[in-house]
């Protein structure tokens, strides 16, 4: 899921300085979950910016990152002056898209791809190349998990299982061989990876997968 954190109430209050009527976005998916958007977060910053004497009005919908789920604020928009999104980016980007007369502000930083470990922890574990190659490494991405994103084993400075940017990270390496090793998969580190195709990262642009099949209009229209 997409992890992302609160912002400082001061720079929500900056970003808000001249709007007074502002709708209060939660989410009901990933920042839900990591207790940071959803629909206690955002009656809680309502009641916070009414302190300072905003106007606020709070909504929670389902993602912010599908038409289905926003479309139906179209008629309530122009009554606000603002939208204080507590979605990540990408609910962020898209209603500010539906609506471009419309600011819509971020609450929170968007942090990274991962997973509930424990109450209240999360870490990343993914992020999006494009090109997975989980069924190589054992199921462990060293694209994300490796401090260094090394390909072909750990690099000189791991030592005892611990990489060498911060001894209470584990080495992905050492992770690697490990579960290959329980897997009887160690023959795999004996393959030398390929040079690595970025093109499905982002470092291509911003990327969309599209599923014609499920689409009938675009279908046709190709």
């Amino acid at each position: 899921m997409i992890i992302a954190q609160q912002k400082e109430l001061n720079e929500i209050l900056e970003s808000l300085t001249p709007y007074n009527n502002i709708l209060v976005a939660g989410c009901g998916t990933c920042v839900t979950v990591c207790l940071s958007g959803g629909e206690n977060e955002a009656r809680d910053m309502a009641a916070r910016l009414e302190l300072t004497g905003k106007n606020c009005e709070v909504v929670t919908l389902e993602r912010q990152c599908d038409t289905e789920f926003i479309e139906t604020l179209d008629r309530e928009i122009p009554k606000y002056d603002a939208i204080l999104s507590m979605a990540c980016g990408c609910g962020v980007q898209f209603m500010a898209e539906r609506w471009p007369d419309t600011p819509v502000l971020p609450a929170l930083n968007t942090s990274f791809y991962g997973v509930n470990r424990d109450v209240g922890y999360w870490t990343e574990m993914c992020q999006g190349c494009g090109n997975c190659l989980l069924a190589l490494t054992g199921g462990v991405c060293p694209v994300a998990r490796c401090s260094k994103s090394n390909f072909n084993g750990p690099c000189g400075g791991s030592q005892n299982g611990s990489c060498e940017v911060n001894d209470e990270i584990d080495c992905a390496w050492q992770l690697i061989y490990d579960r290959l090793k329980r897997q009887n998969k160690l023959h795999l580190l004996g393959e030398i990876m390929p040079v690595r195709s970025w093109q499905t990262s982002r470092d291509g642009g911003p990327r969309s997968v599209r599923r014609t099949d499920l689409n009938v209009e675009v279908e046709e229209d190709e």
